[in-house]
């Protein structure tokens, strides 16, 4: 098993419970994964792939996935930033699959 099936199988069983499913689209949720390790190997931490890191973990906690802004995002668009996690309704297309806006403020965007 690769480690990007290994990470799959941790956080899919780790997060389901709690609601976030991955995106119905494998080929996808498996180049975030890979990302998210590569990204690991980088700084030391699984930073979202979605945004730029700037190497310094407590600046950047509020994007190590989970991110902090996942939960707002799934709620208000049926899907995180980077469309990693979503919900049943999203993955089924029972709700619109629209942009994500980027909630990270502006001021933490800095490298």
């Amino acid at each position: 098993m690769s480690a990007v099936e290994k990470l799959y199988d941790m956080l899919r069983k780790a997060q389901a419970p709690k609601g976030y499913h991955f995106n119905r689209d494998r080929e996808r949720v498996f180049d975030l994964l890979a990302a998210l390790l590569l990204n690991r190997e980088r700084y030391g931490y699984m930073c979202c792939p979605c945004r730029l890191a700037s190497g310094d973990r407590d600046w950047d906690r509020d994007i190590i996935c989970p991110c902090a802004y996942r939960e707002a995002d799934v709620l208000q668009y049926g899907s995180c930033y980077c469309n990693l996690y979503v919900t049943p309704a999203w993955n089924e297309g029972k709700i619109p699959v629209v942009y994500v806006p980027e909630r990270r403020p502006p001021e933490k965007m800095r490298t």
